[in-house]
């Protein structure tokens, strides 16, 4: 249900101000909820809003409704640090999600401080006044309003909610059938007995594949190339047997430590030994889906495991359909969709009455927001990233994206921490500003992530650079960050603080 948006007495015109905050939160998904919560903890002095572009809190988890949709990684740690995973289920689906994200504002008293429908479009720093100007539009007629703010925290997301990537195809326009993307799932749509086609091959389409298979006639994934994919148990069992011998807290942390530790343990793996690791995964899937089945061309990727994110099945629900006829792999290119279907480069064609587009998402620096620091627009290509948070040269303003190679809430909950602390050290030594400035003429650009996936090289040419090393390099080291974020000071040769 979408929640109104909050109105206010005053009138907001342009050059009017009258709703300042200390922290400008903008986000109110698994991200900008866990700010607030951090902020309210560490940082209770500071005055707060978060603005939501849409007219409900959850980001991804509210905005996708596609079938079968859950996570990609375990609770434990996709998880709040803060807020033990309490269900049976450690690969949870979206709308459990959603209501551990909403519990948590709820519990915490978070949602009265959310602004729906607001979407910022831009944002401008001034630093006479050490402060920025947030340029909003509020509600369906986009009526534009301004606020005012001494930190701008991003917790917007990595990609375009508006709608996702799709490949332009020839022939689509003639197709007779229905074409659905999972980023906008048609309430109540019916597949029932249907053949269904998913092109793609990844999270999305190795989650929505064996759901709607259930009662699909057939359902094809249909890939040009195929991806890594693992199964494993949608149920923890060292972790539930904790939860009913240890306390809660206590049982959650251990699990949570346990999974961060064998995560880490299992990428550095693929990195020092990958063939040894391909061939694991492979025989893992040989495993469920018998010797016959052509796993060299359907299962096995041109590149090493961990080049890009690996698919994860809970309890091999994508191999369990597959062995059952109800859903099957095609490994081929698109020529043409025809009015019935689609025509393939080998020749072969593929009747669909429904064609998901799992296709893959656009990424977005900033949730598409424009920044300007005194008068001059800032290039996102043209700055480094600072701890993985922080533009360079744009003051009192940070970012949250977390991990590619982890649970994305891992990354989030230390930069809240470290955003908390280093309001506080601003706060105990009078200054107003914090800038990350580069003035090493030894350090070098490198690609912001280096991943070979789609949607990450698509967007490279539109983020910002990593540098070759600290504070500017980006090591997807939950330990490294860890100690550099929570434990390592928040003054350093690059970070500039002035009153």
């Amino acid at each position: 249900m979408d929640v109104p948006i909050i109105s206010a007495r005053t009138e907001n015109l342009p050059g009017q101000f009258p709703w300042h905050f200390d922290v400008l939160i903008v986000g109110a998904g698994l991200s900008g909820i866990g700010a607030a919560w951090h902020l309210q903890k560490n940082c209770p002095g500071k005055s707060f809003a978060i603005v939501e572009a849409r007219g409900a809190s959850g980001g991804t988890w509210d905005l996708f409704r596609y079938p079968g949709v859950r996570s990609d990684s375990d609770m434990y740690t996709l998880g709040y640090r803060f807020r033990p995973w309490k269900d049976a289920k450690a690969i949870a689906d979206g709308p459990s999600i959603l209501s551990y994200i909403r519990e948590v504002a709820r519990d915490h008293d978070i949602d009265r401080h959310i602004r729906y429908q607001h979407r910022v479009v831009g944002a401008s720093w001034s630093t006479p006044d050490a402060r920025w100007t947030v340029e909003l539009e509020r509600g369906p007629d986009k009526e534009r309003v301004f606020f005012t703010c001494g930190f701008l925290w991003m917790c917007s997301g990595y990609y375009r909610y508006e709608k996702g990537y799709v490949p332009e195809f020839a022939g689509i326009d003639g197709y007779k059938g229905q074409v659905v993307h999972p980023q906008h799932w048609p309430e109540g749509l019916d597949y029932a007995g249907k053949k269904v086609v998913v092109i793609g091959s990844g999270a999305t389409a190795v989650t929505v594949v064996p759901s709607m298979a259930e009662t699909a006639a057939h359902v094809t994934m249909l890939q040009r190339s195929p991806t890594y994919v693992v199964a494993r148990p949608a149920q923890d069992p060292i972790a539930n047997k904790l939860k009913r011998r240890l306390p809660l807290k206590l049982a959650y942390m251990l699990t949570r430590w346990k999974n961060v530790l064998l995560g880490m343990y299992f990428y550095q793996l693929c990195k020092r030994k990958p063939d040894k690791v391909k061939a694991l995964i492979l025989g893992g899937v040989r495993q469920m889906l018998g010797p016959d089945y052509d796993v060299g061309t359907h299962f096995t990727p041109r590149y090493n495991p961990w080049d890009q994110r690996l698919c994860l099945v809970p309890d091999a629900d994508l191999f369990r359909v597959i062995r059952k006829n109800k859903a099957s792999v095609v490994t081929d290119r698109i020529e043409t969709f025809t009015e019935t279907g689609i025509k393939l480069k080998s020749g072969a064609e593929i009747e669909a009455d429904i064609v998901v587009m799992a296709t893959g998402l656009v990424l977005q620096p900033l949730g598409g927001a424009k920044l300007v620091v005194d008068g001059k627009p800032v290039e996102p290509p043209r700055t480094l990233i600072y701890k993985g948070m922080m533009y360079s040269d744009v003051p009192n303003l940070a970012s949250v994206f977390g991990y590619t190679n982890a649970s994305w809430t891992l990354k989030a909950d230390l930069v809240c921490e470290y955003v908390c602390r280093l309001l506080n050290y601003m706060d105990r030594k009078g200054f107003r500003q914090a800038t990350p400035r580069n003035d090493d003429p030894t350090l070098t650009e490198e690609p912001w992530v280096s991943f070979s996936s789609g949607y990450i090289q698509r967007a490279l040419e539109h983020q910002p650079k990593q540098g070759s090393k600290r504070p500017w390099k980006l090591y997807q080291n939950y330990v490294l960050d860890l100690l550099t974020l929570r434990h390592g000071s928040v003054k350093d040769r690059a970070m500039v603080f002035t009153k």
